[in-house]
């Protein structure tokens, strides 16, 4: 599979994050839309990384800015978990360990395969302050390794007006839960 968008792909690419960013600007507070372009422009290898988050319908939008790395954040900020990333257990361990109706693949591994980060807890919560995300589905998150040492892992959901953190068994998974990831930019 080649990791490279063709200068068709790219322009349409770019069509579409320009008009979301230009439609949540509360997002993004005196960014502009040129510097970002200027960014992606120079940063050609994180376009693919880019497209699958937008293929799989994570919605990708900057969300913010690093300035000790100069990097701009694009995570996904889809209402629900992204339907392309749903029904996969946490890590590559607990898929192995799946006897029986193994899912296709885990967050882990797919995360690093489109080249993203998956979101902290904080980063989760601090996506929540732009709007509301998964009030009908959760996302997993990263799992600390005391959590995951025991077999758990932990996801998030929005609900009555809550932040809530829960933990599962990390070989499970559910067709309303899904991750969010973060590329840099």
């Amino acid at each position: 599979m080649s990791k490279e968008l063709s200068s068709q792909e790219k322009e349409e690419l770019f069509k579409v994050l320009k008009a979301r960013f230009e439609k949540h600007m509360d997002r993004h507070k005196g960014m502009e839309w040129s510097k970002v372009q200027a960014k992606l422009e120079a940063n050609p290898k994180k376009w693919w990384s880019l497209d699958e988050m937008e293929s799989s319908e994570g919605e990708p939008d900057v969300v913010g800015y690093d300035k000790q790395t100069d990097e701009y954040l694009f995570v996904d900020c889809s209402a629900e978990s992204p339907k392309g990333r749903r029904s996969l257990c946490y890590d590559r361990e607990a898929l192995n360990s799946r006897k029986e109706h193994k899912p296709v693949n885990s967050v882990l591994d797919m995360a690093d395969e489109m080249g993203i980060e998956l979101l902290t807890e904080e980063q989760y919560r601090e996506l929540q302050q732009l709007g509301e995300f998964d009030r009908k589905t959760s996302s997993w998150v990263q799992t600390p390794e005391k959590i995951r040492k025991l077999g758990g892992a932990i996801f998030c959901d929005n609900r009555f007006g809550t932040i809530f953190t829960y933990c599962n068994g990390s070989e499970s998974y559910y067709a309303a839960r899904g991750f969010r990831g973060m590329l840099r930019v």
